[in-house]
């Protein structure tokens, strides 16, 4: 995981954004509970009420509290209430007040007057248990009845002693036994509803107000966490696909900058399949990162200390539920996650064996061997499967029991909530917040469960993706102060191998050892062998597709290391040995050497390669469409067209790696010909099979083994060169033998 929240560094405004809308969403989650439990304590239960303080109370039963109250209590509730009375007030005063009070008419009220929260606390405090005995001592005695003068005491002027009051409160106390202060606010709610009623107030208003505005800003948080969340889905998507996007773009820089030495490390498929399905896997999982998995431990927190202030007694619950979860988790990733980390790989091969049929078709068919790769592919296949349905398994079996750990959280929580209503410890709707905050807590954990599904897949393709990555270049620019800059222009292009030897990584025999020569500018030089003695190897070691092992290759003296890249390969045009055309146009593709090249270049450059003729037989011509990989024109056209391209950059340095062998003999020969008038000032190399098409060339290089087995012109070679000599039989008439044997001589006697 710490590698995707590397990812998500380049976006720390984005992730602060959602952090701080995931606060704002986990702070109206943890308040709808609130709004529950006293929807059902107070809008149901209480009718209304929310505290023991009354908003108004009749001047003969204020004093029989009063009388129930110690001295300081007796300060505080007279500081809060203001009195009014009929004779007060005006005349549209006393009609305000009395529409909503109708006992005005008949006695004087007071009014609660502050709204301050600590004194409404003091007050509720003062007024709690003088309710409770007041009600007690009514039902005991009538509601007219004085007090029993052996429970309370003497009397001193009207009001009870402190003792008294202290007698009266242990009574109550021992009457309630071991219930809670909870109980006590209801009996006192109680006797409020009473008072209520008897000063004439509408109760049912009162209760329809309250679960009114209770609903309202209900609605409010539920709007408020609608919102938040579309927000940070919003933001959450935008992110993750930022993420995918630039590594997209790392991960494709990477690949180009690498040389054929990291290309031959990691295949084709797997740099396909980092690309794509591991970027894929890195951007879903950050999508949860930033929703789910920062989201849970703000909601477990906030559901802890919500639950805390509970004060239900049942914290412990969380403590089994959290326990059991987690025990859950550690147990299937332990069996899941080295599946995950094969699943990956698996991929990798049936790409490979994917790409591998369908490049190779041709081949497959020719050899009747479909059924054969119908097998490779379907035991590839088989093996993600049953890896997959492996892994589905194990995640499948988590939801059931996550199930079975709710449901089963949820009973204990009811059977001991309900035994702590009856004792009177507990209220219904506090009972239905904590198992809301509850859920809440537990459901914090199963989004962490849920990421962790997808983590162990994701921690492997960011693993993979940092592989490429944290792969550096075997081939790199040399330091700035060692570099060699000039100017195109300012290049003849001679070439110069100087006792140059390459060992290809990990191999126990060098490709090339000890191999000098110079090919000069205005020269062809060519090369030739057998199959595999290293001629396409000589040939990459001067674009730097790999690095001499020993030696070095120099442009006009200067060590082509010490070149940069860029500029180096500005002054060579490369023909592979394989024609390699790109998705667009004939135009697109003959200027992809650069955006100065011009229309008379390009066609110029089509003329001298023989691919004009073909091209102007096109209804498009030079806009006529080329496919991916060129699959839509003929080999020898797109070996054409590829020399079109090289000459069309008009480079000092040609390269061209064995690209005449799928040319015909006539077009071979009207090719060179042009060729040789267009690259008279150019050095050029050729790496070639066919002896008639090396055999003007102004120096040829036999290579055997990966040695200079011989060196010179083709007649020279024919004398002396005993591997050139079998090259020749092979591919040569006994005259144009023998022709080559009487130059020789001639030379030789002259």
């Amino acid at each position: 995981m710490l590698r995707i929240l590397n990812y998500l560094r380049d976006f720390k405004a984005s992730v602060a954004a959602i952090i701080f809308l995931l606060i704002l969403q986990a702070f109206g989650d943890l308040a709808l509970p609130d709004y529950t439990s006293k929807i059902v304590d107070v809008g149901i239960q209480q009718g209304g009420i929310e505290r023991v303080a009354p908003e108004v109370i009749r001047e003969s039963e204020l004093e029989k509290l009063l009388a129930l109250m110690t001295d300081e209590e007796r300060e505080t509730v007279s500081g809060a209430y203001r009195r009014v009375s009929a004779e007060q007030l005006t005349e549209k005063e006393y009609a305000k007040y009395q529409k909503k009070y109708p006992a005005l008419e008949t006695e004087a009220l007071y009014i609660l007057d502050t709204g301050k929260a600590e004194v409404l606390e003091q007050v509720e405090s003062a007024f709690a248990f003088p309710m409770v005995m007041l009600s007690y001592i009514k039902e005991a005695a009538g509601d007219g009845a004085k007090y029993p003068q052996e429970t309370v005491g003497p009397q001193q002027e009207g009001a009870l002693s402190e003792q008294a009051i202290e007698n009266l409160r242990a009574a109550a106390r021992q009457q309630l036994g071991e219930q809670s202060d909870t109980l006590i606010a209801q009996r006192a709610i109680l006797y409020i509803q009473g008072e209520y009623e008897a000063v004439g107030m509408d109760l049912g208003r009162l209760q329809t107000n309250y679960l009114l505005r209770t609903g309202a800003g209900m609605l409010g948080i539920s709007i408020l966490i609608m919102g938040t969340a579309i927000l940070i889905g919003l933001l959450a998507a935008r992110t993750a696909a930022g993420v995918g996007q630039r590594l997209r773009a790392r991960v494709f820089g990477q690949v180009v900058s690498f040389s054929n030495t990291e290309l031959d490390r990691f295949s084709t498929a797997s740099l396909i399949t980092r690309s794509t399905n591991d970027i894929q896997q890195v951007q879903m999982v950050s999508v949860m990162l930033l929703r789910m998995v920062a989201y849970a431990p703000i909601l477990g927190i906030g559901g802890v200390i919500k639950v805390a202030g509970t004060r239900t007694g049942m914290s412990w619950i969380i403590v089994v539920a959290v326990a059991a979860v987690v025990s859950l988790v550690l147990v299937l990733m332990k069996i899941a996650m080295p599946k995950f980390r094969r699943m990956q790989e698996l991929v990798d091969r049936l790409n490979l064996v994917a790409r591998e049929i369908l490049t190779g078709l041709p081949v497959i068919r020719a050899f009747s061997r479909e059924r054969y790769e119908e097998q490779r592919f379907d035991r590839a296949n088989q093996d993600l499967m049953d890896t997959q349905l492996f892994t589905n398994r194990v995640m499948t079996f988590m939801s059931p029991v996550m199930m079975l750990i709710l449901n089963g959280i949820t009973i204990l929580i009811v059977w001991a909530g309900g035994q702590g209503i009856d004792q009177g410890n507990l209220q219904v709707g506090d009972m239905i917040a904590f198992i809301t905050y509850t859920m809440q807590i537990v459901s914090s954990f199963l989004m962490l469960t849920m990421v962790s599904i997808m983590l162990p897949r994701a921690g492997v393709a960011a693993r993979r993706i940092d592989e490429i990555l944290e792969t550096k270049p075997v081939i790199e620019d040399a330091p700035n102060e060692q570099q060699v800059k000039k100017d195109a222009d300012a290049w003849k292009g001679e070439v110069a191998f100087e006792d140059v030897s390459f060992c290809y990584p990990g191999a126990d025999e060098e490709a090339l050892a000890h191999i000098s020569f110079r090919a000069k500018p205005g020269k062809t030089t060519a090369i030739i062998g057998s199959t595999g003695c290293g001629k396409s190897t000589l040939l990459n070691l001067i674009p730097r597709f790999y690095d001499v092992t020993d030696g070095r290759v120099t442009i006009d003296g200067v060590d082509i290391r010490t070149i940069p890249q860029k500029d180096l390969r500005e002054l060579l045009g490369y023909v592979p040995q394989k024609g390699v055309l790109f998705s667009g146009t004939i135009e697109s593709n003959l200027k992809f050497g650069g955006e100065t090249i011009t229309d008379e270049q390009m066609k110029e450059a089509a003329a001298i390669a023989q691919a004009a003729e073909f091209i102007g037989e096109k209804p498009d011509g030079y806009d006529s469409p080329i496919a991916q990989g060129g699959t839509n024109v003929s080999g020898g056209q797109k070996q054409r067209l590829s020399i079109a391209r090289a000459i069309a950059k008009n480079p000092k340095i040609y390269l061209f790696d064995d690209s005449f062998s799928a040319l015909d003999y006539k077009t071979d020969v009207t090719l060179r010909r042009a060729l040789a008038a267009r690259t008279a000032e150019a050095t050029v190399l050729i790496v070639a099979q066919r002896i008639s098409t090396i055999l003007h060339a102004d120096q040829i290089i036999v290579l055997d083994e990966g040695r200079i087995a011989g060196m010179g012109t083709h007649e020279e070679l024919l004398a002396d060169c005993e591997a050139y000599q079998e090259i020749a039989r092979s591919q040569l008439s006994a005259e144009e033998l023998s022709k080559g044997r009487a130059q020789k001589e001639e030379q030789n006697n002259g």
